[in-house]
């Protein structure tokens, strides 16, 4: 009996083994089924999370209530007269500097004219020998006068003498004129300032030959009134009619930096420029100290009153679509939502959007290329700046 219940002992062992071998490798099986599961669905989680944009948003701020346009000016001198020589010769002296304040009617220079001194004293001489021949035809015609009441004489021959004295005193005349012509041409020797004001230009020094001049760089000096001065603007079609005769504008100046100053619209050219889209627009402005420098630059504002303040945001902000400008927005929900907007005015540094914008919009900052309605996005927290 003992040797017959060993083979169903072995028998048993075996299926035992076989049992346990298969249960081993279905767990293995199972096992790295559940990993590799386990790990894909890891993969396609961290991937998704990962083609998630994080985006900076930033609020629209507020614009001025009243809003301002500001432009670039040129600053003349109210009254300016480049002075030319009128005669030739030499610079004989000059008597005011660059800088200098002078009063109308003084002594700026003097010019040494010889040769228009001898056609002075040739145009003299020419007078004094039409006046003696004017005294001699004279004399002859009033002795022809008194004969012809003798008969010795005709009518005609008398009369001839009295057109021959009238024409004496005709070229004695025109010698006078070219007399008085020449010695008002001397008085030009003297240059005088036209009006009050500084000598902006000293373009001559003693000795220099000096000749008859009107072309622009030939003057000898150049005066300026500075009490008073003119500022020059080019203002934008789009505002002309927000700009009237008499209104007032601020403006500065770099050479007096956190200083204002007061100007006011004198006239408007009322015309168009083709090439540039804008109106000379002409300001003065009272310069009693002389602190503003005619020639100079300035930054002119303008106050534009019953113009809507829109909402300001950074370029980098705005997104250049060949439908159009374009910002991009962020819903309630991380979803991206594109508006098209206008712009007002462009400061440079900031631009103000008149339409397209709300104030409690969420922007992205800068939107990342390729951005469309409907993506996904993380927004980053920005962390406050400490004081």
């Amino acid at each position: 009996m003992f040797e017959s219940s060993s083979p169903k002992v072995s028998r048993s062992l075996l299926w035992t083994a076989l049992v346990l071998g298969a249960g081993v490798a279905a767990y293995v099986v199972f096992t790295g089924i559940s990993a590799r599961t386990s790990d894909a669905a890891h993969l396609k989680e961290r991937a998704q999370t990962q083609s998630v944009v994080t985006v900076t948003v930033i609020s629209p701020a507020p614009a001025n209530a009243t809003p301002t346009l500001e432009l670039p000016g040129r600053i003349e001198a109210f009254a300016k007269a480049p002075i030319y020589a009128r005669i030739s010769g030499y610079l004989k002296s000059w008597k005011a500097d660059i800088g200098t304040p002078v009063k109308t009617g003084q002594l700026l220079a003097e010019i040494d004219t010889p040769d228009l001194d001898q056609q002075i004293l040739q145009a003299k001489a020419e007078l004094a020998s039409t006046q003696a021949n004017a005294a001699l035809s004279e004399n002859t015609a009033k002795r022809w006068q008194s004969l012809l009441a003798t008969n010795f004489v005709s009518s005609q021959a008398v009369e001839e003498k009295l057109g021959d004295y009238k024409a004496k005193l005709a070229i004695v005349a025109a010698s006078q004129a070219n007399v008085n012509r020449i010695e008002a041409l001397k008085n030009f020797s003297r240059i005088v300032s036209p009006f009050d004001g500084v000598v902006t230009a000293r373009n001559t020094d003693v000795g220099a030959l000096i000749n008859v001049g009107g072309n622009a760089g030939s003057e000898l000096f150049v005066v300026s009134d500075i009490k008073r001065l003119r500022l020059y603007v080019n203002l934008p079609q789009s505002y002309v009619a927000q700009i009237q005769k008499g209104a007032t504008a601020k403006f500065t100046v770099p050479e007096s930096p956190g200083k204002t100053f007061m100007a006011k619209v004198l006239s408007m050219s009322q015309a168009i420029n083709a090439g540039s889209g804008s109106m000379l627009v002409q300001l003065s402005a009272d310069n009693p100290s002389g602190t503003l420098l005619p020639g100079g630059f300035a930054n002119v504002s303008f106050e534009l009153p019953g113009v809507s303040a829109g909402l300001n945001l950074p370029p980098s902000a705005l997104i250049f679509t060949k439908t159009g400008l374009r910002v991009a927005t962020v819903s309630a929900d991380n979803k991206v939502i594109l508006k098209t907007v206008v712009i007002g005015r462009d400061y440079g540094n900031k631009v103000e959007l008149s339409s397209g914008l709300e104030a409690t919009d969420r922007v992205i900052e800068s939107p990342p290329d390729g951005v469309t309605d409907g993506d996904v996005v993380k927004v980053a927290v920005v962390e406050p700046k400490k004081p």
